[in-house]
């Protein structure tokens, strides 16, 4: 779509000028000779830039009007670039609007070239920043739409990674397919298999969770399968297993990966047809249960090294969810902060860019134990960044050191291209930040 737009001068003449050179550069322009004029444009058309007069009454040259003009702009849409344009250099007049968020601020009679740079790239930085908006307008939508829907089993998120893994995990919740969880440890596969559980046709029904990679190799049938009593030594009575106890139900397999190969086969067959035998028994049992399994480990690479079964794979596959890492999930960090925080505590601003900063190499589960460390080292009610005992490098600036090419794009892709949110994340402002994109050649 062409870019439009608006030029506001009460001189025809710069109004052709300007015209005339977006009309060979490929931009749609118009023009209004009042103020008046030029908000009533404003308020029946979309446009993407402003260029305005800053004075309008003839022998006027305070600039006030200008002031009162893009004040009236920027209640109509806070988020439009301005570029401030007169004949009449007021430095005092600049500074204030420029802080008050004015683009550009240009004297007559201006430079073409420096015109048009300023344009172009202010109508980039629009152009994305729109895109952004429209992005997050529709996360919130789907969001919001999966909350009405789903229980969400008191999930804590509000990352785009995370609301695409949820969505598919409901959409498969209602099917009886066994779902395999994958992701590192503590990043939180437990939750992600309470909230299928919670929308499945279970629900009611028995959730049983086993951490099957920490049951030793010659206690896995009876933990799974049960026992009859006297069966060996130290079995002094029946009882039955965790597939029984989830019949009708869901069971939840955790750290299948590092169930042994003697388990391994022995689950193969329950999954394959629903039967097994206890434990000193020769009575075969039949169960219905639906099956979710979740690993840290890289299964394919298991079967590869002949550590994990390739049909057991397939079994538990037929659905996989893959949970980010808490570092490739960022905007979860901070609400999943503060969901931790008990007792009417908050965070700084410097502990909230602490969090923001950290790697999080233990995830979900090593920010609870940092927050609630925090809380009882906490001197107030205001939880200091020094409180959360982070190992953190200070936030790059362009004060203290000189970005890389590798920061940028390393900030660009932990914020998945965010570039307010990266900018942020680099101690910069988000022209600085595409200052520097335009330095190093990295594509906006």
């Amino acid at each position: 779509m062409q870019n439009k737009i608006l030029v506001i001068d009460d001189n025809q003449d710069v109004i052709k000028a300007l015209k005339l050179l977006f009309l060979l550069n490929d931009i749609d322009c118009d023009g209004a000779t009042s103020p008046e004029q030029g908000l009533d444009m404003l308020n029946n058309q979309a446009y993407d830039l402003v260029i305005q007069d800053m004075n309008f009454t003839q022998d006027t040259t305070s600039g006030a009007e200008g002031q009162a003009l893009y004040q009236a702009i920027r209640s109509l849409n806070p988020d439009l670039p301005i570029i401030l344009l007169t004949a009449w250099a007021n430095l005092e007049t600049a500074v204030a609007l420029i802080k008050d968020g004015a683009a550009d601020y240009l004297e007559k009679p201006w430079r073409e070239e420096k015109l048009l740079k300023s344009v172009t790239q202010l109508l980039e930085i629009y152009r994305l920043e729109k895109a952004q908006f429209q992005q997050q307008t529709q996360a919130r939508n789907r969001a919001n739409k999966l909350a009405e829907h789903y229980d969400l089993a008191g999930l804590i998120y509000a990352d785009p990674a995370m609301l695409n893994l949820l969505e598919i995990a409901t959409q498969v919740a209602h099917s009886d397919a066994p779902v395999l969880i994958t992701g590192p440890n503590g990043a939180g596969k437990e939750k992600i298999a309470e909230v299928i559980v919670a929308n499945s046709a279970y629900h009611s029904k028995a959730f049983i969770k086993v951490n099957a990679g920490a049951l030793p190799a010659d206690l896995i049938e009876a933990e799974l399968f049960g026992v009859v009593g006297g069966a060996y030594t130290g079995a002094t009575k029946s009882r039955i297993g965790r597939f029984e106890a989830a019949d009708g139900g869901t069971l939840f397999l955790d750290e299948i990966g590092n169930l042994p190969l003697s388990g391994q086969q022995k689950l193969l067959r329950v999954l394959q047809t629903g039967e097994f035998e206890p434990v000193g028994s020769s009575q075969t049992k039949k169960v219905n249960v639906r099956v979710l399994s979740a690993t840290n480990v890289n299964l394919t690479t298991a079967i590869a090294q002949g550590t994990f079964r390739e049909d057991l794979y397939y079994r538990l596959n037929m659905i996989e969810l893959k949970l980010p890492a808490l570092m490739e999930r960022p905007e979860d960090i901070i609400p999943l902060a503060n969901h931790f925080i008990e007792d009417n505590k908050q965070l700084s601003s410097g502990a909230v860019n602490a969090l923001k900063r950290h790697t999080w190499p233990g995830n979900v589960r090593e920010l609870q134990n940092v927050i609630g460390r925090a809380q009882l080292l906490a001197k107030s009610d205001l939880i200091e960044a020094t409180d959360l005992g982070l190992k953190t490098k200070p936030a790059n600036s362009a004060a203290n050191t000189e970005l890389s090419a590798q920061d940028i794009q390393s900030a660009l892709s932990s914020h998945r291209g965010n570039v307010t949110h990266a900018a942020k994340s680099l101690g910069l402002s988000r022209q600085a930040m595409y200052r520097r994109m335009d330095k190093f050649g990295i594509a906006r």
